[in-house]
């Protein structure tokens, strides 16, 4: 597509860059997306991989940071969204 990725800081690499403070769930970092599901309260539930392989070189599931609660969204000074998974009914998991 052309579209740069900005370099990522601030991640403790691998499962998705799990931190303290969530999960990088922002649509830009991931490729070959695809709805598998939804869940009980009717969020989308994606099949995805990672772009840069410092989050993780395998298959995830999870959500798009852009389709959930905003409260379950966190900023992080990267500049791209972070998923703190304990607010939805979504696990976020290497499958």
């Amino acid at each position: 597509f052309g579209t740069k990725v900005p370099p990522i800081t601030g991640t403790t690499g691998g499962a998705g860059a799990t931190t303290a403070t969530g999960v990088f769930s922002d649509r830009r970092l991931k490729k070959n997306i695809k709805l598998i599901g939804k869940s009980n309260s009717g969020l989308n539930i994606y099949a995805f991989e990672y772009i840069n392989k410092i989050f993780g070189s395998g298959i995830y599931q999870g959500v798009m940071s852009n389709e959930i609660p905003q409260y379950a969204v966190i900023k992080h000074t990267n500049g791209y969204d972070k998923v703190d998974y304990s607010k939805i009914d979504v696990d976020f998991k290497e499958i």
